[in-house]
């Protein structure tokens, strides 16, 4: 059996850092996992090739070479999932497609062969066995929700690690609060489900046999869903790893707030590695966080408790929102002062959306305040539902958050705060260069020093950090890079904007 698993490309959002990546030469942030990881489920004799859009194109060579082609996406992935899918049709290729995307808009796609709703690892034997015996059927789907021990590691050779900046690896599915607009629980249940020490183990093994070397982001939607575990057995496990294998990677992943009330796990975790979190903030508007069930950011100092993360050596990226209902007009200044008092470099600040599954799709249902689109990306400008506020205010609003935010004497004054906070173990000031982190810093020297708008504030907060604090110029410098796709992203969004303001 020939299998081509085929990942849909990202639309260019603050996310995909697509403009960060031409500046050294990179293709896509993260490989597919996914996709990497139902390969490994697959039989062994099944001859397997992949295809990442965001890397490759995919040529029709490719597609008529397959027996099945594997897909898997997410809803922001949309448009590109829908291209791929009538191209295999138009071959006469049977498509075989899961993931969140056709979970939850399974009705949207009327080309697609066989449907797997649900996680794999319940459903993909009786999938394999019927397709093994030529009786497969258009839906498999399951609400199960696995145990993580029949997880295997991802099939890494069918990839080239280096069209990437960071690899990846689940160690954790669910996530322990409910908030309204978050379909997590949809997906992966409330309960975190969690894998083994010694999978975790495997998987660093089997990213540091094919040679990776460097960052891996840890995708779990809250790592700390499971403290106990974590402290007892995970953190451990990675602490001893890395130290015996000279501290080959280092990690980021996403987490809640309440991270802040244990110095031990943060400890342990910067021990093991740990560099970025990534922490829902939302709102500073209490009555916004109430409206979103947002229960683990209320009652709480949020500054202080960013800074406290920050001050252990995490580095905190932050996700906004606004467009709650409770929002008023004032929320926008709101958000703006809370970027820049926190210190948080990375500010994801977004449209409140309401993605199918969640509860808040559901109340707006029943208020019969849903509209028809929903793209998936909660950052370009759409709304798929009517707002309490007046949408012209909200939009203008909004892009007055992000071009306030990602200026560049806004963000270098805000890189410059989260320094003095920022409380890293020591390392070395240059190692282990690679060849395209040499010419990738003279490609940003070059563009961000002599081509970009911002370019004289880029010089001073440049120098300043050389001669104050020389050991952060590698961290200046790429959060510089991301402040230069902030903004690129952020002027394009206003552009398409403004276009069909005027149609």
């Amino acid at each position: 059996m020939k299998i081509l698993l085929v990942y849909p490309r990202y639309p260019d959002t603050f996310w995909s850092f697509k403009y960060a990546l031409k500046l050294i030469w990179k293709k896509a942030s993260f490989p597919p996992l996914g996709l990497l990881t139902i390969a490994a489920m697959l039989p062994m004799d099944w001859e397997k090739k992949l295809v990442d859009l965001n890397v490759h194109t995919l040529t029709d060579e490719q597609i008529k070479w397959a027996d099945y082609v594997f897909i898997s996406a997410m809803v922001v992935q949309k448009d590109s999932a829908e291209d791929v899918v009538t191209r295999c049709h138009a071959a006469g290729i049977r498509v075989v497609a899961g993931g969140p995307l056709f979970t939850t808009e399974q009705e949207d796609f009327i080309y697609i062969d066989h449907m797997v709703l649900g996680e794999a690892e319940g459903i993909l034997p009786s999938l394999v066995a019927d397709l093994t015996n030529g009786c497969a059927k258009h839906i498999y789907s399951s609400e199960e929700r696995p145990d993580l021990s029949a997880t295997p590691v991802p099939l890494w050779s069918l990839i080239n690690m280096n069209d990437y900046t960071t690899m990846n690896l689940q160690y954790s599915r669910g996530c322990p609060f409910d908030c309204e607009f978050c379909d997590i629980v949809f997906l992966d249940g409330h309960i975190p489900r969690t894998k083994s020490a010694s999978q975790i183990i495997d998987e660093l093994v089997a990213l540091h046999t094919n040679g990776w070397r460097g960052p891996v982001f840890i995708v779990d939607d809250n790592f700390i869903g499971n403290k106990k575990k974590l402290k007892q057995e995970i953190l451990p496990a990675i602490i001893g790893w890395m130290g015996k294998n000279k501290n080959p990677f280092s990690f980021t992943t996403e987490a809640s707030i309440n991270l802040s009330d244990d110095n031990e796990l943060m400890g342990m975790m910067v021990r093991a590695g740990f560099v970025r979190i990534f922490i829902g903030i939302e709102s500073p508007n209490t009555e916004s966080l109430d409206e979103c069930n947002k229960v683990q950011n209320k009652n709480r100092d949020l500054v202080a408790a960013v800074k406290k993360i920050q001050n252990q050596g995490l580095e905190v990226m932050g996700g906004f929102i606004v467009g709650f209902d409770n929002d008023s007009p004032s929320i926008f200044k709101a958000q703006i002062d809370f970027v820049q008092k926190s210190g948080i470099v990375t500010a994801m600040v977004g449209l409140l959306n309401a993605p199918r599954g969640t509860r808040l799709y559901q109340r707006l249902k029943k208020e019969n305040r849903l509209l028809e689109t929903f793209s998936g990306d909660n950052t370009d400008l759409s709304l798929n539902f009517i707002p309490r506020m007046d949408k012209d205010t909200l939009m203008k609003g909004y892009i007055e958050v992000l071009n306030s935010i990602y200026s560049p004497k806004q963000y270098y004054d805000r890189v410059k705060l989260f320094l003095k906070e920022y409380r890293p173990p020591k390392r070395k000031l240059v190692s282990n260069l690679k060849f395209y982190q040499v010419f990738g810093g003279i490609n940003i020297l070059l563009t961000m020093g002599f081509k970009e708008k911002g370019r004289r504030q880029y010089w001073k907060f440049l120098l300043t950090t050389l001669f104050k604090d020389p050991h952060s110029m590698p961290l200046s410098i790429e959060l510089a890079v991301y402040g230069h796709h902030f903004r690129k992203v952020t002027q394009e969004y206003q552009r398409q904007h403004l276009q069909t303001s005027i149609q």
